[in-house]
C-alpha cells in the first residue's frame, strides 16, 4: 500500500474536499482488507513487542476527527490487538476547573507513553486550538486578556509543533490522523447510534448540536492540519467513511513507523547469560 497518498506534505494548503471519505480504488473492497489485515496485524503486533522488549522508543499517536468519525473503533479493532503492557490509551475532554488553571498543555502530559509503549490520544492538545475557537471560549478561560488577540492560534500552532519536535528528538515519534468522515455519513452513524437501544449508551445529545458546527469545525481542521504537519509528527488524512479501510491505513504506517525505528530482542550476554544457563540448568535438575 502506497501510504504517502493520505499523508500532508510539510506546507500543503489542506482542502479536505480534495480528501476522498472514501477509497475509490476497487481493490480495496471490504473482503480483500479483512484478507490482508490479519497478516499485517500479526507484523504490527511482533513489532510492538519488539519495541517494548528494547525500551528505547516510545510512540505517540494522535486521533482526531468529527463526532462518530470511527475513532473509537479503530482502538478497540486494532490496538486490542497488541499487548496491553506496552498500550496507554487516553481520552481528553472539556479541561476541569483545576486544569484550566495550568498552561494548556500539561494536562495532556498524563498521556504520554514511556519508552517501549504506543501512547494513543483519544482526541488531544489539539482540542485547544478546536473548541474554544469554534464556541469562542477563551474569554471564559483564566487566560491574560493581553494573550488574547487575533494570533493566538498561530502561536499555539507554534507551540503545539515545538512540543512535538521535543518529544520527537527525545525518542517519542509522533504520528497524528484525521479521520475525515462526510456529513451523509456521520448523519447516518449518529441515527443508528439514536435509534438502536444497544446503541443509545455511544450518543450524545452535544454530537447533534456540535454537527450545527460543521463547517466552522471543517475550517479549523483544514487550517490546524496545514499549519502543524510535518516530517517528524506528520497527519495522514483517512477516508473514514469506509472503517475498515481506514483502520487498513493506520495498521500500514504504523508498521511504516515502527520498521524505520527498527526496534530487536535485547541480548543477553556476559554475566547474565552465564546467570540464565544456572538458572535453566537448575530449573532443568529440580525435583519434586
Amino acid at each position: 500500500m502506497d501510504t504517502s497518498k493520505y499523508l500532508v506534505k510539510k506546507e500543503e494548503q489542506v482542502k479536505l474536499e480534495n480528501y476522498s471519505t472514501t477509497e475509490k480504488d476497487r481493490t480495496y473492497n471490504n473482503a480483500a482488507i479483512n484478507e490482508k489485515m490479519a497478516e499485517r496485524i500479526e507484523r504490527l503486533k511482533e513489532l510492538h513487542t519488539k519495541l517494548l522488549a528494547e525500551e528505547e522508543k516510545g510512540i505517540v499517536v494522535v486521533l482526531q476527527a468529527m463526532d462518530a468519525a470511527g475513532k473509537d473503533e479503530a482502538i478497540t479493532y486494532l490496538f486490542s490487538n497488541l499487548t496491553a503492557q506496552g498500550l496507554k490509551t487516553t481520552s481528553f475532554k472539556k479541561p476541569s476547573e483545576a486544569e484550566l488553571k495550568m498552561d494548556y498543555l500539561r494536562r495532556f502530559q498524563k498521556g504520554l507513553p514511556e519508552r517501549g509503549q504506543i501512547g494513543i490520544f483519544n482526541r488531544s492538545y489539539y482540542e485547544e486550538v478546536i473548541a474554544p475557537r469554534v464556541h469562542d471560549l477563551l474569554k471564559e478561560t483564566p487566560l491574560p486578556d493581553e494573550l488574547i488577540d487575533e494570533q493566538i492560534w498561530d502561536v499555539r500552532y507554534r507551540q503545539i509543533t515545538e512540543f512535538e519536535r521535543y518529544l520527537t528528538e527525545n525518542g517519542f515519534p509522533v504520528v497524528k490522523f484525521y479521520f475525515n468522515v462526510s456529513k451523509d455519513e456521520q448523519k447516518n452513524r449518529l441515527l443508528k447510534r439514536m435509534k438502536d437501544p444497544e446503541k443509545n449508551w455511544e450518543f450524545s445529545f452535544n454530537d447533534v448540536k456540535e454537527r450545527q458546527h460543521w463547517d466552522g469545525y471543517q475550517e479549523i481542521f483544514e487550517d490546524l492540519i496545514t499549519k502543524t504537519s510535518t516530517e517528524f509528527a506528520p497527519w495522514y488524512i483517512l477516508p473514514a467513511d469506509n472503517e475498515e479501510f481506514s483502520r487498513y491505513i493506520i495498521t500500514e504506517v504504523m508498521i511504516e513507523l515502527l520498521e524505520e525505528i527498527d526496534p530487536q530482542f535485547p541480548e543477553i550476554s556476559g554475566e547474565e547469560k552465564e546467570e540464565l544457563e544456572k538458572a535453566v540448568e537448575m530449573l532443568e535438575n529440580e525435583s519434586y
